[in-house]
């Protein structure tokens, strides 16, 4: 299957997405994509371990302690790539169905390690604007959280 037919299936059947480095600032790029997605009708579990609270959720330190409480669907990064294969370890732990590096977000060896778990990889994509493409294109068939 195509990666964009991946995408596309992965958002009309997730859930839950944890937002790995999800800021409480306003301003930055994973507040808007969490707090987007979130009026979309996902569930975010933010995983911050330097804040408690962010978009009245409570934060997690990582994935291995949100997954405890929340199955998460899609792990979506907003780190730099150094972090991102302790991140892909932690997704194939939880058995997430997907791990998903925002724009800037490149690990080809971590991709290539998630992908060979059996998950679902998107790199370098913005989920944000993603999710509108495919949410747009599809008028006939509404796409209902």
């Amino acid at each position: 299957m195509a990666l964009d037919d991946q995408i596309r299936e992965l958002l009309k059947s997730a859930h839950t997405i944890g937002v790995v480095g999800l800021s409480e600032k306003s301003w930055r790029p994973s507040h808007d994509v969490a707090s987007y997605l979130r009026s979309a009708g996902y569930t975010i579990v933010p995983i911050n371990p330097t804040i408690k609270t962010v978009l009245g959720l409570p934060a997690y330190p990582d994935l291995l302690t949100a997954a405890r409480e929340h199955p998460i669907d899609i792990v979506n990064i907003f780190r730099r790539p150094e972090f991102v294969p302790d991140l892909v370890e932690q997704a194939i732990a939880i058995h997430a169905k997907a791990v998903w590096m925002q724009l800037g977000v490149i690990h080809h060896e971590a991709a290539r390690r998630a992908y060979d778990a059996g998950l679902v990889v998107v790199m370098d994509r913005c989920m944000k604007v993603e999710y509108q493409r495919w949410r747009d294109s599809e008028e006939k068939e509404p796409w209902t959280r």
